[in-house]
């Protein structure tokens, strides 16, 4: 038997062993960070990401980013930074991809010395606020193709909370309220259970095939 090939077993609620059972993951919520100098490029920025994910149904006010000087000497200054949040749910798996495209989004918003935006993606659960990086650390898992994967919020007793790895940004109350906002919105959605599309699938966002 290959060292793989396992199963888990779990305790029921009546203390009765069963096999875990694999599913499908609900449809979650596709996010997207926009950091730069120029208001124009950011709002470009925007357009070029709901033309490839789907149209926008979040965005929050430019938000000052002082908590590091990392990114001025690329970027210039002051930093903002805009957060969106896009209408089709979309299936975590896709991750990798997404943040793939949207490094290649950046590539095309540069002037091959530099970038102008830097696009963070990721996705709000009813459970959590995930971000899709390219750097490995102790508490972020690899999923594929070199994307890994960092729970930086969790939703706890009403309200989204930090970890002690959390960027202090991701951190701030207007951050918090922010993701606060985009759970309530997401929450209406399933609530609400979108109409089938024509082919009887859930509406989702799924990866352009190139030509």
């Amino acid at each position: 038997m290959p060292a793989w090939a396992f199963c888990v077993t779990i305790m029921g609620e009546g203390g009765d062993g069963m096999m875990g059972q694999a599913r499908s993951p609900e449809g979650v919520k596709l996010i997207a960070s926009i950091l730069g100098a120029d208001e124009e490029r950011l709002r470009r920025a925007e357009s070029l990401l709901a033309q490839e994910f789907g149209l926008l149904d979040y965005r929050s006010e430019l938000l000052p980013f002082t908590h590091t000087d990392y990114y001025t000497p690329e970027f210039g200054a002051p930093l903002v930074r805009v957060i969106v949040a896009f209408e089709p749910l979309m299936d975590p798996e896709l991750l990798p991809v997404i943040k793939h495209r949207t490094n290649e989004l950046e590539g095309g918003n540069s002037d091959r010395e530099r970038r102008w935006v830097n696009i963070d993606p990721g996705y709000v659960s009813l459970s959590k606020l995930v971000l899709a990086t390219t750097k490995n650390h102790s508490h972020r898992i690899y999923l594929r193709d070199g994307i890994y994967a960092e729970v930086t919020l969790r939703y706890q007793q009403g309200t989204f909370r930090p970890w002690p790895w959390t960027y202090p940004d991701y951190a701030s109350p207007p951050y918090i309220a922010i993701f606060n906002r985009i759970r309530h919105q997401y929450h209406r959605q399933l609530r609400s259970r979108f109409p089938p599309s024509a082919d009887g699938e859930d509406i989702q966002f799924k990866p352009r095939r190139k030509t």
